[in-house]
C-alpha cells in the first residue's frame, strides 16, 4: 500500500535513453503525474541494456494524438498485450507482452520493417524492465478500458462475437487486393478455414470464416478501418449473418482449407499439389495471384503465432497486423518493397529483333504511366524503364516479371539507375530511347481514375472500351486475328456495347494482341483501349 504523504518523484527522461529512469520507492504502484494531466511512471526492477529481451517493449516517438487502441495493435498480432502505460507528452508508450517470446517476435518484426503510424515512423525496443505496474489513475483506467476491448484473451464471445464469419469490404480500391493477400492479413489473428471474394454493388467483398469467436473479434477490432496500402483499400468489417461458408472449389475467388481436395473450376491443380508451394508456414506468400510465374524472394521467416492444424496446409501469417501501420503495400503481398524515388526496371531477357521502345510503353502503361524507355544500344535484349514512382514499378515488376513477350519470358528487376537519361543533343542513339513523360496515353495520370482498380494480371481474354457502334463483332475478331491471334471467344457486355471481351489463344498472344492494337484507331475518333480482363469467357 502507499504511505500517506509519500513524496511522488517525477521521472527523469533521458534523450535517445531506453527508458525514463526512476528513483527507489518502497510502493511498486507509484504514478507522478505532471502539470498537464499527462502521466510518467516511476518502476522498481533491475536497469538492463534495452537489447536484452523482455517481455515489455518501449515504443518511441509516437505522434501526439495516439490512442490506446493504435499501440495497443502494434502488439496484438503477436500475443496478448497483458499491460499498457502511456506517456503521451512524450510521445511514448510502454507496452507489456504475454510472453518474452511475443516480444522477441515484435521487436525482431519492427526492426526490420518501421511501423508507421499517421504518417509517423515510430520506433520499437526492449524496455529495461521486466513487467509494468500500474495505479488506478483515470488515464490508466483508460488504458485498461482498451487492453479489455483489444485482447483477445479477454473477448467474451458468447457477448460480442455473434459469428465466427466476417464480411470484409474494401473501399477505396485503387490498387487489386486478392484472396492470398487477404488470407495473410486475417491469419495472424487465428487460423482462416474458408474464404470467398466476389463483388457486388461495385465493391470488392469477401466472407472469410474462423473456428472461434475469438480470433474474428480480434480480427475486427484490430483491422476494422484500416488500409491495406497507404491511403486506400480500406478495410470496413462487420460480422456476417452466416454462420458458416460453404466452398466448391478452390481457386483465386474461393477456399476451403480444410478441404484440399476440392476442384478448381478451371482446371487447375487442386489444393493439395500447390499447397506447399503457396503456404509455407512463416514465409509470406510470394505469388500475388495464381499461375504466377516467378517465386519472389520471401519478405520474412519469423515464427508465425497460428497454424494451420491441417497437415499440409499451413495458412499463411502476416508478421504483423495492418491495424494503424502503413508498411508498404507491397511489402504486405509478400514482395521486398521497391524504396520511394526508385522508379527505374531493368527489363532482360528482351527478344532484340522484335522490341521497340513503344511495345515496352505500351505493355509496362498498365500497371503505371511509363515516363521513359531506353533500350540498351549494346546489348538490345536489355531494356530500362521509368515509371511515373516506386508503388508504379512495383505493379509492373511482379504482374510481368516472368510473363513471356515476343517468345522470350520477361526478367525485371530493379535497377540501380534513379531516372532513365535522355541522350545529349546531337547524340542520337537510333531511336532507342523515348521519353514519355508528356504521352496522352498514360492510365493513371487522373486522380481517383477508374483505371486504378482495373489492373489485373496478364490472361487469355483482353477487355475492350471505347468501340464505335459501328463496329461489329465480326470486324474486332478479323483485326485481333490480323496479328496471328488465335481467336477463341468473344462478348460484347449486354448493357453496353462500348466494351467487350475477347479471348485468345493464350497469355503470350494476349500480351502481343494489347501491345499491338490498344489505342488502335477505330474511325469515328474513337482509339480501342485494351486492358486484361479479370473475367473469362
Amino acid at each position: 500500500m502507499r504511505r500517506r504523504g509519500q513524496t511522488e518523484v517525477l521521472l527523469l527522461f533521458q534523450r535517445g535513453s531506453d527508458e525514463l529512469c526512476s528513483s527507489v520507492s518502497n510502493s511498486p504502484y507509484i504514478m507522478s503525474t505532471t502539470a498537464n494531466g499527462n502521466d510518467s511512471k516511476k518502476f522498481k526492477g533491475d536497469i538492463r541494456g534495452p537489447s536484452v529481451p523482455s517481455r515489455v517493449i518501449h515504443i518511441r516517438k509516437l505522434p501526439s494524438d495516439i490512442t490506446e487502441a493504435e499501440v495497443i495493435s502494434l502488439g496484438v498480432p503477436f500475443g496478448d498485450v497483458t499491460n499498457l502505460l502511456m506517456l503521451k507528452a512524450k510521445n511514448q508508450a510502454f507496452l507489456e507482452m504475454n510472453s518474452e517470446e511475443a516480444a522477441q517476435n515484435l521487436v525482431g518484426y519492427y526492426s526490420t520493417m518501421v511501423p508507421i503510424i499517421r504518417h509517423h515512423p515510430v520506433y520499437v525496443q526492449f524496455s529495461n524492465h521486466k513487467e509494468l505496474k500500474t495505479d488506478n489513475s483515470p488515464n490508466q483506467e483508460r488504458a485498461q478500458a482498451a487492453l479489455r476491448a483489444l485482447s483477445s484473451s479477454h473477448v467474451d464471445t458468447a457477448a460480442v462475437a455473434p459469428s465466427t464469419v466476417l464480411r470484409v469490404v474494401v473501399e477505396n480500391l485503387i490498387y487489386p487486393v486478392t484472396l492470398d493477400a487477404l488470407c495473410q492479413i486475417f491469419s495472424k489473428f487465428g487460423t482462416v478455414l474458408r474464404i470467398i471474394i466476389f463483388t457486388k454493388n461495385n465493391q470488392f467483398q469477401a466472407l472469410l470464416q474462423y473456428p472461434d469467436g475469438a480470433s474474428a473479434q480480434a480480427a475486427k477490432l484490430s483491422l476494422d478501418g484500416q488500409n491495406i496500402y497507404n491511403g486506400c483499400c480500406t478495410l470496413r468489417i462487420s460480422f456476417s449473418k452466416l454462420t458458416s461458408l460453404n466452398v466448391k472449389y478452390n481457386n483465386e475467388k474461393s477456399r476451403d482449407f480444410t478441404r484440399p481436395d476440392l476442384p478448381t473450376g478451371d482446371g487447375q491443380p487442386t489444393m493439395e499439389h500447390t499447397a506447399m508451394a503457396a503456404f509455407t508456414p512463416g514465409i509470406i506468400s510470394a505469388a500475388p495471384y495464381a499461375g504466377a510465374t516467378h517465386a519472389f524472394p520471401p519478405a520474412f521467416t519469423l515464427q508465425p503465432a497460428v497454424s494451420s492444424p491441417y497437415p499440409g496446409l499451413a495458412v499463411p501469417a502476416l508478421p504483423g497486423a495492418l491495424a494503424s501501420l502503413s508498411l508498404p503495400g507491397a511489402t504486405r503481398l509478400g514482395f521486398h518493397p521497391i524504396p520511394a524515388g526508385h522508379s527505374v526496371l531493368l527489363v532482360s531477357n528482351l527478344n532484340p529483333e522484335r522490341v521497340t521502345p513503344h511495345c515496352l510503353f505500351i505493355l509496362f502503361g498498365v500497371y503505371g504511366d511509363v515516363m521513359r524507355v531506353k533500350i540498351l544500344f549494346n546489348k538490345k535484349e536489355n531494356a530500362l524503364v521509368q515509371m511515373s514512382d516506386s508503388t508504379q514499378a512495383q505493379l509492373a515488376m511482379s504482374h510481368l516479371n516472368g510473363q513471356r513477350l515476343h517468345g522470350k519470358p520477361l526478367r525485371i528487376t530493379l535497377s540501380k539507375h534513379m531516372s532513365v537519361q535522355l541522350p545529349r543533343e546531337g547524340h542520337e542513339d537510333q531511336g532507342l530511347t523515348k521519353d514519355y513523360s508528356n504521352s496522352p496515353l498514360h492510365r493513371f495520370k487522373k486522380p481517383g481514375s477508374k483505371n486504378y482498380s482495373n489492373i489485373f494480371p496478364p490472361s487469355a481474354t483482353l477487355h475492350l472500351s471505347n468501340i464505335p457502334p459501328s463496329v461489329v463483332e465480326d470486324d474486332l475478331k478479323m483485326l485481333f486475328a490480323s496479328s496471328g491471334a488465335v481467336v477463341k471467344a468473344f462478348k460484347f457486355f449486354q448493357k453496353d456495347h462500348k466494351m467487350a471481351l475477347i479471348q485468345v489463344g493464350s497469355v503470350e498472344e494476349a500480351i502481343e494482341s494489347l501491345i499491338e492494337f490498344h489505342n488502335h484507331d477505330l474511325g469515328e475518333n474513337h482509339h480501342l483501349r485494351v486492358s486484361f480482363s479479370k473475367s473469362s469467357i
